[in-house]
């Protein structure tokens, strides 16, 4: 029995491993953004499209990435695309200029696009169903910690010369491309391998989608407000703006496990609205903090409880499809990161001109979130279906 135990642990290690690559990239770069425009002579508005022209092609290509992935082979696939991340992030660190740092910020974007949805896919089947939602708990705590080790390495490097960054991603993707992706020894070819788009265009996908993409262009996105206010408002620097920003990645680091335990008891619906209508809550309360205790405070108590909304919606997206987990991942994280992508589009301008104002208006979006979970129909479609074969 323990080696069995050991064994499994041992098959699901680099999936959880894996889970850091996403929040790192995409993180890395916020507390840097005053370094980047003095080195490439732009304005805030425009440096902050290295954050989202990171995530719009990220979201274009998840449309299809997970169903693409599932055909080829996840673990080629994956090993494919680290290899393409490690790439695009050297580019990152020796661009000449702002146009080349953000062409090669989009292909990291699209490389991470196959890599988020057919890590959660592959656990989605070497984990028990009822222990599934702790497994996905535990696997958002693995993204939150790629996420608190993003803004230290950010903010150390926005203090010394913030190419060492990409440096850094360069060599995380390099390892994570040399370990296994999966347990398994190979990718199975058969008729599974053949997965269909149509099967995702479903009222229940088509309803987390919305509810996804509302959440992510305003209360889950809410910590690059909170970097850009911890620089350009309270004056702080790199190192600090990256410290305030570890507070919320760790916080959901150490619930992950908690909230995936809350969703196996609860169920997804009443988790979703919980998670949901916490996150737009305090969100809302950011628009009053004026000091960096307050702000690194309710920036905390923000992170733990996106940890929670992330997590109810990779278990509701890996399970809803049983015959295509990596499409239907991918389809609702094309979602997500669509409103990452827009949201600093949108919020960033309103925040140099009323810093309330912004915040609230993010907090706002997270009434349509709640909104979706009263229109989802749960039906145990949180609880993973395994396959015959394994």
């Amino acid at each position: 029995m323990d080696n069995t135990l050991t064994a499994q642990r041992a098959q699901r290690l680099p999936l959880y491993i894996g889970g850091m690559m996403g929040p790192f990239g995409t993180i890395v770069i916020l507390p840097m953004f005053p370094e980047l425009r003095e080195s490439f002579n732009a304005s805030s508005a425009t440096v902050s499209w290295g954050f989202t022209i990171y995530l719009l092609p990220f979201a274009a290509v998840l449309l299809v990435s997970g169903t693409l992935g599932e055909r080829w082979g996840r673990r080629r696939t994956v090993r494919g695309t680290y290899v393409l991340f490690a790439a695009a992030s050297v580019v990152c660190a020796l661009a000449p200029n702002l146009w080349v740092f953000l062409a090669a910020r989009a292909v990291m974007g699209v490389a991470n696009a196959f890599i988020t949805p057919l890590l959660v896919a592959g656990l989605a089947e070497v984990v028990a169903p009822a222990l599934f939602g702790r497994a996905v708990g535990i696997y958002s705590s693995f993204q939150a910690a790629g996420g608190a080790l993003a803004p230290i390495i950010g903010g150390l490097a926005a203090d010394t010369n913030w190419r060492w960054a990409f440096v850094g991603t360069a060599t995380m993707a390099a390892v994570l491309a040399l370990v296994p992706p999966q347990g398994g020894a190979a990718d199975p070819v058969d008729g599974r391998a053949h997965p269909s788009f149509q099967a995702l265009l479903t009222k229940q996908m088509i309803i987390l989608g919305v509810g996804v993409l509302s959440a992510a262009a305003g209360p889950i996105s809410i910590n690059v407000l909170v970097g850009v206010t911890a620089r350009d408002n309270l004056g702080l620097t790199g190192r600090e703006a990256g410290l305030l920003l570890l507070a919320g990645s760790v916080m959901a680091m150490l619930t992950g496990p908690l909230w995936g335990r809350l969703l196996d008891r609860v169920g997804a619906r009443t988790a979703g609205l919980t998670a949901a209508a916490g996150v737009t809550v305090i969100a809302g309360l950011l628009a009053f903090a004026d000091s960096p205790t307050t702000l690194a405070i309710l920036s905390a108590a923000s992170g733990a409880l996106i940890g929670f909304v992330a997590v109810v919606f990779q278990a509701l997206a890996s399970t809803i499809v049983p015959d295509n987990r990596g499409g239907a991942l991918s389809f609702i994280l094309a979602f997500r990161f669509l409103g990452h992508g827009l949201g600093p589009v949108i919020w960033i301008p309103v925040l140099e001109q009323n810093v309330p104002l912004a915040f609230l208006g993010a907090a706002s979006l997270g009434t349509i979130t709640i909104a979706t979970f009263f229109a989802v129909v749960e039906s145990g479609s949180n609880k993973p279906k395994s396959r015959p074969d394994h």
